[in-house]
């Protein structure tokens, strides 16, 4: 069965779209050409779950994004297995379409049980968690800090967002190192199979999709998501120009207009020139905003942009989501700035950067 979304998409996995109305886990499901859908829990985390796919081939079968590391993410998994008909012994390989925690943080565990290789893009292998030196609670603390004081946090907004917390939702950095870069256009080394990798930069550096050629799917992982926008944000350790990179990237998916998109969360859609065009959109109206924040602060700090835009909940609500808000905040910043829209403006030695309209 299929329901009719926004102009130009159509939804295509109608009992994850009713299970997400409900929050609850949808089915595990057997998708055309054999491509099983399995939903793998999130530990308290709004989005609730990741869409990992099983993708058989002739010797065996691939894992993309196994999701996090938990316990009842892996019996989650596990079970999907099962219900496919397949034991861990049948993994052959694991896909990460990038190296987020609800996506590639089960990677190490599937690997240890099966001896399976783990693929990635070479961005991504680049900027993984350890390569950024973030190994420990009290790295990632002092790097914390650092962000939200350039950013113009006072002390007590830093001390407020580096407390509390659950520890069961912090994830795990021990994450898997690639045994196979995957570049843009080449096949996953999976037998009986032609599942082509596509970069897509922007959610991360090395984000991929990954196309089947024959049964015409395109798993999007995060990079085009039926309902929401992925979080598009700088990262102060890696290159690049994220936002740029995303909208880049959102007119190369549009090309796969004749394939069905299975995402990493919520529910299947097909219409992805259509949802790539609401994206961009989208991202178009968040600048014309931050512009107009701008214009009215005069020469706002990052963090006095953040709290005068709009989000999703009241910027006092959103609690450490708060640190995704600043990253995407400079993302549109640094895409404005070399649109000559924006300009930073030399401060005082030591302080938070703060940025004016240009012109």
């Amino acid at each position: 069965m299929t329901a009719t979304g926004s102009d130009g998409i159509v939804v295509l996995g109608t009992e994850q779209q009713a299970a997400w109305g409900r929050r609850e886990l949808p089915p595990i499901e057997k998708l055309p050409g054999g491509i099983w859908s399995v939903p793998v829990p999130i530990p308290d985390n709004p989005l609730r779950y990741t869409l990992s796919y099983l993708l058989p081939g002739d010797t065996g079968v691939v894992v993309v994004d196994p999701g996090w590391n938990d316990e009842e993410t892996w019996s989650a998994l596990l079970a999907g297995l099962e219900v496919a008909g397949f034991a861990l012994d049948d993994v052959l390989g694991m896909v990460a379409t990038h190296v987020h925690p609800d996506h590639h943080g089960l990677s190490l565990r599937l690997r240890e049980a099966t001896g399976a290789w783990v693929a990635m893009h070479p961005a991504e292998a680049d900027n993984m968690p350890q390569r950024m030196g973030a190994t420990t609670p009290e790295i990632r603390r002092r790097g914390m800090t650092q962000i939200l004081k350039v950013s113009g946090a006072s002390d007590e907004d830093i001390e407020e967002l580096l407390t509390g917390g659950n520890p069961r939702s912090e994830p795990d950095f021990r994450m898997a190192e690639p045994d196979v870069l995957l570049e843009d256009g080449e096949l996953v080394p999976l037998p009986g199979r032609r599942i082509r990798t596509v970069w897509t930069p922007g959610h991360t550096p090395g984000h991929i999709c990954l196309a089947d050629e024959d049964t015409k799917v395109l798993l999007t992982g995060d990079h085009v998501l039926p309902r929401i926008s992925p979080n598009i944000g700088l990262n102060p350790s890696a290159e690049g120009a994220p936002l740029a990179d995303f909208l880049a990237s959102l007119q190369k998916v549009a090309g796969y207009d004749d394939h069905d998109a299975l995402p990493a969360h919520e529910y299947r859609f097909r219409g992805l020139s259509a949802r790539s065009a609401e994206l961009i959109a989208h991202h178009e109206e968040r600048c014309r905003e931050l512009v107009a924040v701008v214009a009215s602060l005069g020469q706002p700090t990052m963090w006095q942009i953040a709290v005068g835009l709009t989000w999703s909940r009241p910027w006092a609500e959103i609690g450490r989501m708060r640190f995704a808000a600043l990253g995407e905040t400079a993302a549109h910043v640094q895409h404005l700035v070399g649109r000559g829209e924006l300009a930073w403006v030399a401060g005082e030695p030591g302080g938070a950067p703060r940025v004016r309209v240009d012109g």
